[in-house]
């Protein structure tokens, strides 16, 4: 597949994003200023969000629902922006005609890390949610197994963090269903 050459501007990251999106169907995000590129999600990393969606989706309070494939906001810059994997929001968003949504509303992201993500990516983007302010954030790596969930988001970094192996049960904060069961989630093959 061949990309089109495009020239940025500042200022215009996010409509380079959206031509990206549209001409290659990547997954593009915008994190620190920086376009980041994600292929479709492999099966067993599709099976993760799948899995865990099972799992959280009936347990919710009837004012929060999951969401796939939604792009949460920088608040300070409007050309940065993250779409987690999983996103737990205030049902309204069913009728939201926005396409970022708002950090504050987040209950609950989830990261599925891919196969061939570099640890300072993973840093990186933890990070940028963090500088967001959403909340709780899970991020499961099913190339190792292993899980962290960070609470607390305060002056750039989550300030509480509980990390596990898959098979330990994930405790999410109220008013998310907890706990959530790790065994059932695929690794990745070798």
């Amino acid at each position: 597949m061949t990309l089109p050459v495009m020239h940025p501007r500042p200022g215009n990251l996010r409509q380079v994003a959206e031509s990206i999106e549209a001409s290659t169907g990547l997954r593009v995000e915008i994190i620190g200023g920086s376009l980041v590129m994600s292929p479709t999600p492999r099966g067993k990393h599709a099976g993760t969000i799948r899995r865990l969606r099972v799992q959280i989706e009936s347990h919710l309070p009837a004012d929060l629902a999951p969401y796939e494939v939604t792009s949460i906001a920088l608040p300070e810059d409007e050309d940065d922006y993250a779409t987690p994997d999983l996103t737990i929001l205030p049902v309204d968003w069913d009728e939201d005609d926005s396409w970022l949504a708002d950090p504050g509303d987040v209950a609950l992201a989830v990261e599925v890390i891919s196969k061939s993500e570099k640890a300072k990516d993973i840093t990186d983007k933890n990070g940028w949610y963090a500088r967001a302010g959403v909340a709780v954030l899970l991020v499961l790596d099913p190339r190792t197994g292993v899980w962290a969930l960070h609470t607390r988001p305060r002056d750039g970094e989550y300030r509480g963090q509980v990390h596990g192996a898959y098979g330990e049960p994930v405790e999410l904060p109220a008013p998310l269903p907890s706990p959530i069961d790790t065994g059932v989630l695929p690794l990745y093959s070798s």
